[in-house]
C-alpha cells in the first residue's frame, strides 16, 4: 500500500523545482540574444583620446566598448560585452576588465580571456584618433 506525500513534501518539491528552473533560465544562452551587438555597425565618437591613460584603459559602458592605450598614442578597442553570456563589463582596472555576471576577466590590451567561464576573447574593434578624439568602429 503506497502512501501519498504530505502537503509539506509536495510544496517543498514545487519550490525546489521552481528555483532550479529559474537558475537555468537566468543563464540560458538565449538571454544574450536580446543584447545589442558587441561591435558597432557604424563609427562611434567616444570622446577625447586623452581620457584613456597610457598603460591603462577606459570602459565606455554605454557604447559597450573598452579602449586601452598600451603605449603612448597606441590605442586598442574591443567590444565590452562578455563572450560568456553577453553582460557588459562592469569595470576596468589597469589592464583588466571584469564581468560582474559570472566573474570572467579579460586583458583589455589583447581581448584575451584571463579567467572564465568565458572561453572566447573580446571582439576587436577598429579605433582611430581624429582631431584628438577617439572614433571606434
Amino acid at each position: 500500500m503506497s502512501q501519498s506525500p504530505d502537503r509539506r513534501t509536495v510544496l517543498r518539491g514545487a519550490a525546489l523545482a521552481g528555483a532550479a528552473g529559474f537558475g537555468l533560465t537566468a543563464c540560458s544562452p538565449g538571454d544574450s540574444g536580446s543584447h545589442a551587438s558587441a561591435v558597432p555597425d557604424k563609427p562611434v565618437e567616444l570622446g577625447p583620446a586623452a581620457d584613456v591613460p597610457v598603460g591603462g584603459a577606459k570602459l565606455y559602458r554605454e557604447d559597450r566598448l573598452v579602449v586601452s592605450q598600451p603605449a603612448k598614442g597606441e590605442f586598442r578597442c574591443f567590444g565590452a560585452m562578455c563572450t560568456h553570456r553577453g553582460c557588459v563589463l562592469a569595470e576596468v582596472e589597469k589592464k583588466e576588465g571584469t564581468c560582474s555576471c559570472h566573474g570572467s576577466r579579460f586583458d583589455v590590451t589583447t581581448g584575451q580571456v584571463l579567467q572564465g567561464p568565458a572561453a572566447e576573447p573580446l571582439p576587436k574593434v577598429p579605433v582611430k584618433t581624429k582631431d584628438g578624439k577617439l572614433i571606434a568602429g
